[in-house]
């Protein structure tokens, strides 16, 4: 982690890709050798711009630059979250508690097929698929579902202009009332 950008309060400078298709399906990627799913992201570098490191690791991850993609928006500010204890590395210095991410939303404009994962040394990802706008909430690990709904909720226009899907009828209500907050939260600018 020596070249990551870790601010003084210990969230560690990140950038989150959507990826979606012309039908408005969102790409997940299957992490390696796991069950997880999750939208191609990766740290900031000193110094690197978002978009410069949204390039980068849209590369890195997908095999895609900026031929294959159109960039139709990104968040305003930087979404946060907090790593659960467990997933804490104590001897790490400095210390990482969480990452603050910008998100991009882009369009895939090549071909699905230009996918690839073999153009790093350790690929993230080994598989992907395609799913509707906000099945992402519900295949990331627990604690990235509140910033995947903020991302989703604040890019959403950018695909679906006219109106966003409707939020799925199986999402708890618990979920519906904490993104509420949060999307409540973010628009009075606290």
């Amino acid at each position: 982690m020596s070249n990551d950008w870790i601010d003084d309060e210990g969230f560690r400078a990140n950038v989150g890709i959507i990826l979606t298709n012309a039908d408005g399906k969102l790409m997940l990627g299957g992490r390696v050798g796991a069950k997880g799913w999750q939208f191609p992201q990766g740290g900031m570098l000193e110094g690197e711009s978002p978009e410069d490191a949204m390039y980068r690791e849209l590369e890195e991850e997908v095999g895609l630059g900026t031929r294959d993609v159109e960039l139709l928006g990104a968040t305003s500010d930087w979404l946060r979250y907090r790593l659960p204890d467990k997933f804490i590395r104590r001897n790490s210095t400095p210390l990482c508690i969480g990452q603050k991410q910008r998100w991009f939303m882009l369009l895939l404009k090549s071909s699905e097929e230009a996918v690839r994962f073999d153009l790093c040394d350790q690929p993230e990802f080994d598989r992907i698929r395609w799913v509707d706008y906000w099945r992402p909430v519900n295949e990331v690990i627990y604690f990235k579902r509140r910033v995947y709904a903020s991302a989703l909720h604040e890019l959403g226009s950018t695909v679906y202009p006219n109106r966003m899907p409707p939020r799925p009828r199986w999402w708890p209500k618990r979920w519906q009332a904490v993104f509420d907050k949060d999307i409540q939260r973010r628009e009075a600018g606290s």
